[in-house]
């Protein structure tokens, strides 16, 4: 009878117990794999991560204080002293635009998370019990709805007044209805599945099937639509300070420094061309990340 354990056999066997064991495959596991394979979403996620290096590492890369005012050089064009030049006041932009990474990003963070533990529960709670709550908190979404998110936050800054956290509230409310309906479209997507049912069969309570069940099974939907929100809220709270209503000088907020140069459109064009690309860049990365993350949690959807 030949043998059933060759040399050769013995030896590919040590060589394989001496290996890692492989790992356990995990939904969270399987969609970072369909996330690495997407080239433009890591595009997307390196340029974010850059970015928000430059928002904590402020300090240490602009070479200059972004209120220093240096009357002996003002609308200097880009040179290697200043990147992308100085103001009407001789003010680095490069540093103004850098600083204004850290405002920029910190405000539409608190914006979408406002807006999440607002609307967004509102939502949850009308996608699960249905009926006349449903009804009654959408029908209310649809008449914030009826009025332009950017008119109703503008609205909203004019009763309150200029600052971070009336733009916060201001942003957080026009958003309301856009994140409840996102959050309910999340929650009617699993509530008609078979572990709800199960789950509603042996006793759950309601709060317990929301917050155990419900909200983790609907939570890559969810970031989905809180990391494109963030995009949004950028493109918000930019366009009312170019406007006049938004945060006040001297904040280094990027839709300021458009403000501060739309008066020298033809005359110094760059006070304009840089914070307008940081803006585009930001938001060109996050719709990226956004759209990585949708095939990622949800293949079906490509």
């Amino acid at each position: 009878m030949a043998k059933m354990h060759t040399p050769a056999m013995e030896k590919i066997e040590r060589r394989n117990a001496k290996r890692k064991k492989p790992v356990k495959s995990t939904p969270a596991y399987e969609s970072w794999k369909r996330f690495k394979r997407n080239k433009t979403a890591m595009i997307g996620l390196v340029v974010v991560c850059i970015l928000i290096l430059v928002a904590i590492l402020a300090p240490l890369i602009a070479p200059y204080d972004y209120q220093t005012q240096d009357y002996t050089a003002m609308l200097q064009k880009p040179s290697g002293a200043h990147l992308f030049g100085t103001d009407q006041f001789g003010r680095d932009i490069f540093s103004r635009c850098i600083y204004g990474a850290r405002y920029s990003l910190v405000i539409a963070l608190f914006c979408t998370i406002a807006a999440l533990f607002s609307g967004g529960l509102l939502g949850i709670i009308a996608g699960y019990f249905g009926g006349k709550v449903d009804t009654i908190i959408m029908r209310i979404m649809d008449i914030f709805q009826s009025i332009p998110m950017i008119m109703f936050a503008m609205c909203i800054v004019a009763v309150l007044g200029n600052g971070i956290p009336q733009l916060v509230c201001a942003i957080m409310f026009a958003s309301m209805p856009t994140m409840a309906r996102n959050n309910r479209a999340a929650i009617l997507r699993v509530r008609g599945s078979d572990y709800i049912e199960a789950s509603e069969a042996i006793g759950v309570g309601q709060w317990k099937m929301i917050l155990k069940h419900m909200i983790p099974n609907a939570a890559g939907i969810m970031i989905i639509f809180f990391v494109g929100f963030l995009a949004v809220s950028i493109l918000m709270m930019s366009s009312m300070s170019y406007i006049g209503v938004g945060l006040a000088a001297p904040t280094p907020e990027w839709g300021l420094i458009l403000n501060d140069g739309k008066a020298y459109m033809m005359t110094a064009p760059f006070m304009m061309i840089f914070p307008a690309l940081m803006i585009m860049i930001t938001c060109f990365a996050f719709n990226l990340l956004g759209d990585g993350l949708r095939d990622a949690f949800d293949p079906k959807m490509k």
